[in-house]
């Protein structure tokens, strides 16, 4: 195995598909990202379509899915992602009524916050980050520098939450304790769109609460 963030490699790959709540249906580019080495790999998001995903993951162990969040555009491929890949998924228990609207009655690991991970010789760190959804969370490898923030943060703010299940309250109160607090050159790779860091969105905080959104 590479040490702490040597050898380390993250790999994009980009799936559309229909995003569905609230009885209305959007159609979304995913951010599915491939984390590891030349040996083991963890899935962040399983979006849309399993062949690019299996592709990028070239036959590496892997050593979980996981899911940032579990709406439908995040999770859609995640069973049959699971038993192409002969590994696990893993979900936060507060998602689980959107687990069970994609995927009822299928099984996954609960991650919690605090829960690490470990992959190629790089820790993956849970942070429970509620607000887009009860049970977001962001993936934190401080060896490398990296956060993987599903809908948390993206370049420009917050996540929606304008849908069941979200508040803005919660994913303010989110992205001030939780990430802005991490350091400032973390380069945040996003569930949808381009990467941001930190420090590029940190000082943006005010204007996101003063608008609301």
């Amino acid at each position: 195995m590479s040490g702490p963030g040597r050898g380390l490699r993250i790999d994009r790959v980009v799936t559309s598909g229909t995003f569905a709540l609230d009885g209305g249906e959007w159609e979304v580019e995913n951010n599915v990202w491939v984390i590891g080495d030349d040996h083991e790999a963890l899935v962040v998001d399983a979006a849309h379509t399993a062949a690019p995903i299996i592709e990028a993951v070239a036959g590496r162990t892997v050593v979980g899915i996981v899911c940032t969040h579990a709406h439908n555009d995040h999770v859609t491929v995640a069973p049959e992602l699971a038993r192409a890949l002969d590994t696990r998924i893993l979900v936060h228990p507060g998602d689980q009524m959107l687990w069970e609207a994609s995927h009822p009655g299928v099984a996954h690991e609960d991650l919690a916050d605090g829960q690490v991970l470990t992959v190629a010789g790089t820790q993956v760190h849970v942070i429970s980050t509620p607000g887009h959804s009860p049970g977001s969370v962001c993936l934190y490898l401080p060896e490398a520098g990296e956060l993987f923030s599903g809908d948390t943060l993206f370049e420009g703010g917050p996540g929606a939450t304008g849908r069941s299940f979200s508040d803005f309250g919660t994913i303010i109160d989110s992205i001030r304790d939780r990430l802005l607090t991490l350091p400032p050159r973390t380069r945040v790779r996003t569930g949808h769109g381009d990467p941001t860091s930190i420090g590029a969105e940190a000082p943006h905080l005010e204007e996101w609460i003063r608008r609301g959104h």
